[in-house]
């Protein structure tokens, strides 16, 4: 009798040994994905990223209009200084303060009757609505584009600099809302602040006139 207990707890061991190896492994594997899951749900959603401020179009912008197998109607424009812009078909457009999106739409929309189906796009090939200027004892005194914000110290460094007869205090920064009371600088200042806080942000239109 005991013989064969033995024999069949033998038969049977390796069997159950499969079977408790099967079931803690289904544990685990669940407390994994449960893990998993809650892991993924306690992270930031990453997906939408913070939104950029979109150009908008001003006086001067060249813009390349494409209507898609429309050669006659895709065309490079410049907007003039009432703001607006000359297509054929449509005539006068008026674009400033606009986003080239906002163009794309509006040329799509006016197009509708006449073309089938328009695909249009709008992009700013060159920038001349925003501008920063420079005069009087300058290396390269001049219009400047403001692709990105700038300084005055920039502005002098990318017009070449100071001539030796400049007078280095009495810079003057003229604001395109307010040309009535110039700002003063003084260049050795600017120079010697470590985090540039002597400088000033130049906007569309300034003017740093260089005495």
């Amino acid at each position: 009798m005991d013989s064969m207990r033995k024999t069949i707890w033998s038969a049977l061991r390796i069997p159950l040994l499969l079977l408790c190896t099967v079931c803690c492994s289904g544990q685990q594997a669940t407390a994994n994905v449960t893990k998993s899951a809650v892991s993924t749900s306690g992270l930031p959603d990453t997906r939408s990223s913070a939104a950029t401020t979109a150009y908008t179009i001003g006086s001067g912008d060249v813009l390349n209009v494409q209507v898609w197998k429309e050669k006659e109607l895709s065309q490079v424009v410049v907007v003039r200084p009432d703001g607006k812009i000359s297509l054929p078909l449509l005539g006068d457009l008026q674009v400033i303060g606009k986003e080239p999106s906002q163009v794309e739409e509006m040329v799509q929309t006016r197009l509708q009757s006449m073309v089938v189906e328009p695909r249009v796009t709008v992009t700013v090939t060159e920038i001349h609505s925003r501008m920063v200027y420079i005069t009087g004892e300058i290396a390269r005194p001049g219009a400047y584009p403001l692709n990105t914000p700038i300084t005055v110290l920039q502005l002098i460094a990318q017009a070449g600099g100071l001539t030796e007869f400049a007078s280095k205090k009495k810079i003057q920064v003229i604001r395109a809302n307010n040309k009535r009371d110039p700002q003063l600088l003084n260049y050795k200042a600017m120079t010697q602040s470590k985090d540039g806080s002597n400088s000033v942000t130049l906007n569309p239109g300034d003017t740093v006139v260089i005495p």
